[in-house]
């Protein structure tokens, strides 16, 4: 599989699935699980540029009625939010205990231009990202208890926001896009290896908000921290590096020939680091 996301003519439909303890935690409110499940499908919509139509969800029941009624609540906020209709289901009873693990199918149109693929990519290109990176995975150790930061990281790991209209926009000027969930290097390196090419990124260029370099820095290791930490949904695209973006964005990086993903900085070329992301499998 190299997208996350089917286009049959001009649908797009995507499905995720998450999982507790391993995309949320078991103390998450159930509000912002409801909240995640329907933003992350969105944002594979959002990386094709395509128009949400509609949800369809698969909920796993576990008789904690007032779990449900905290889940029920965040779905109808998040449809609310976005606009976006729920068309219908499963629902499965589990034993009581079980770890809840809930599946959502998005469907979308494809804009006019096409949806733009991750396969796209041409050497020259610059390699852009919109927002900031590395706020989420900051709010999962808030949520955890082991970090203590501004309660927007903490919003960043439990209700991702979805660039729709970014997508929108961008999605007829860019030569191939896909979202940042599992690192920005790691999907970083999966765009350039779908294109054909390598990717070089400038760790000083990725954008960190006040709010991560207050809780952490900016030194390498927060950076790399940052772009490897998952759970982003900004956009990461490329394009030609003067073209003019409908949307704002940051550029961190360039394709070329070639193969594989390296890094720099101020004081010259980075090492790797040993994980490049989160790995599903």
């Amino acid at each position: 599989m190299t997208d996350d996301a089917a286009v049959l003519g001009d649908l797009v439909l995507t499905h995720d699935m998450i999982a507790e303890g391993v995309h949320f935690l078991t103390n998450d409110p159930p509000e912002d699980v409801a909240w995640k499940l329907v933003a992350v499908n969105l944002s594979d919509l959002a990386a094709k540029g395509a128009t949400p139509l509609g949800v369809l969800m698969g909920y796993a029941l576990t008789g904690d009625r007032a779990w449900d009624a905290g889940f029920v609540a965040g779905l109808e906020a998040v449809l609310k939010q976005f606009d976006v209709p729920l068309l219908g289901g499963d629902t499965v009873s589990l034993p009581a205990g079980a770890p809840r693990v809930f599946g959502l199918t998005a469907i979308g149109r494809a804009p006019a231009s096409g949806a733009p693929s991750r396969s796209g990519a041409q050497a020259g290109d610059a390699l852009f990202v919109t927002g900031t990176i590395g706020d989420a995975g900051l709010g999962l150790a808030m949520a955890q208890g082991t970090l203590d930061g501004d309660a927007s990281l903490l919003a960043a790991y439990r209700r991702p926001v979805p660039r729709l209209v970014e997508g929108q926009a961008l999605a007829g000027q860019v030569h191939a896009m896909m979202d940042v969930s599992d690192g920005l290097l790691l999907d970083a390196s999966r765009m350039a290896e779908a294109s054909g090419l390598a990717v070089s990124i400038d760790l000083d260029a990725v954008p960190l908000s006040p709010a991560f370099r207050q809780a952490k820095g900016e030194s390498r290791a927060d950076q790399i921290k940052a772009a490897t930490a998952g759970d982003d949904y900004q956009l990461l695209f490329a394009a030609a590096p003067d073209a003019p973006l409908p949307a704002l964005a940051t550029p961190i990086g360039r394709f070329a020939a070639g193969s594989g993903i390296s890094l720099f900085d101020a004081d010259g070329p980075a090492p790797l680091p040993e994980r490049l992301g989160y790995l599903h499998a």
